[in-house]
């Protein structure tokens, strides 16, 4: 089987989430897969103790032991899925403020304090700062440095309030 590579070179997160290397791991170590999960299934069935779900807990790290994923392994992939689906939504959050600034509504408070909506954005932010807080349907993005797309979206917001 050839390796998989990505324009990242980390070929270890890639081969954990190719259905392929699943495929190809079930099929050399079908029997051990079997005999683990009909253990599993004694024990939940005839242990009924928390001692139960330590058991579980040792047979599934174990075939993941045995399976040569690591922790770091999945670790790894679950953060760059994170990161990605932020930088996706971060993106299309930024499309959504230009097309929604005409539409968008500009308060103020006395302390000097902003609050602009759209139908789908929140920015909440302080005059004169350089990070305001961004909401994108209903999700916090956290905090952004004021780019030029967000200063565009802050001006044109004050010119419909």
């Amino acid at each position: 089987m050839r390796p998989v590579v990505t324009k990242f070179g980390d070929r270890g997160v890639v081969k954990l989430m190719d259905p392929a290397v699943w495929s190809q791991f079930i099929r050399e170590n079908w029997l051990v897969i079997v005999v683990a999960l009909v253990l599993l299934f004694a024990v939940i069935n005839l242990v009924k103790t928390v001692l139960k779900w330590a058991i579980v807990i040792v047979i599934v790290v174990g075939l993941f032991i045995y399976s040569g994923v690591t922790l770091d392994q999945i670790g790894n992939a679950v953060n760059k899925v994170a990161d990605g689906t932020v930088s996706t939504l971060k993106s299309e959050a930024q499309e959504v403020m230009l097309k929604e600034a005409k539409e968008a509504k500009y308060t103020s408070g006395a302390d000097g304090t902003f609050t602009i909506t759209t139908p789908n954005i929140e920015v909440k932010g302080a005059a004169g700062e350089d990070k305001v807080e961004v909401t994108f349907r209903g999700v916090s993005l956290g905090k952004w440095s004021v780019t030029d797309t967000t200063k565009t979206f802050i001006d044109e917001a004050r010119k419909n309030q």
